[in-house]
């Protein structure tokens, strides 16, 4: 049977854990672009924090190591951090000051630690400006078109969202029915091992 997405499970939560012993008391409240915004984060160890910044798509962005003697280390891609980021270090308090808010800074800001080979995440500190009210364009459904001589010669185009939703169900399904197929297959197997015992 294979149990590889259940053993991946555990062994991602078991190597991650979220918001053990480190903390973000700052909450924020309205940005404006070119706002400056400071986040911290309490860690409970000197030995050093990552800030990294998860943006609308979910992709990460490692911003900064600070290690424990304050110093710090930006992303090797990024040349202007140093104009853009401020870090300090006070005990186990580590700080990311954004010297200008950008669209581009929006995002959900962490801090981590990596303590006994255990890497551990702050609760997320979401930085958005406020949403401004945009008219969204209309997506057309299903359109009919039919002929006028015949009576059943209806065409209908396919709605893209519809074929989208029917692959992710199928995915869904597959992903349990498989395991699901596979663990009713070792039961009968051990129920005929046992009747042949």
């Amino acid at each position: 049977m294979d149990r590889s997405p259940a053993l991946l499970l555990l062994l991602a939560l078991g190597l991650c854990e979220y918001g053990h012993g480190v903390s973000s008391p700052n909450s924020i409240t309205q940005l404006r672009v070119g706002q400056r915004l400071e986040l911290e984060c309490q860690t409970g160890r000197e030995s050093g924090a990552f800030w990294i910044r998860q943006d609308r798509t979910g992709t990460l962005h490692f911003i900064v190591f600070i290690n424990s003697v304050s110093r710090a280390t930006f992303s090797s891609h990024q040349r202007t951090s140093p104009e853009r980021f401020e870090t300090s270090k006070a005990s186990t308090i580590f700080r990311l000051v954004v010297k200008s808010f950008t669209p581009q800074d929006e995002g959900n800001y962490f801090c981590t630690v990596i303590f006994n080979q255990m890497m551990y995440f702050s609760p997320a500190q979401p930085a958005f400006l406020p949403a401004t009210t945009v008219v969204a364009p209309t997506t057309p459904g299903p359109t009919t078109q039919c002929g006028i001589t015949e009576k059943n010669s209806c065409l209908k185009t396919p709605d893209p969202e519809r074929r989208t939703q029917e692959d992710l169900d199928y995915f869904c399904l597959a992903f349990l029915w498989v395991p699901l197929a596979g663990f009713c297959l070792l039961l009968l197997q051990l129920l005929a091992i046992t009747i042949v015992l």
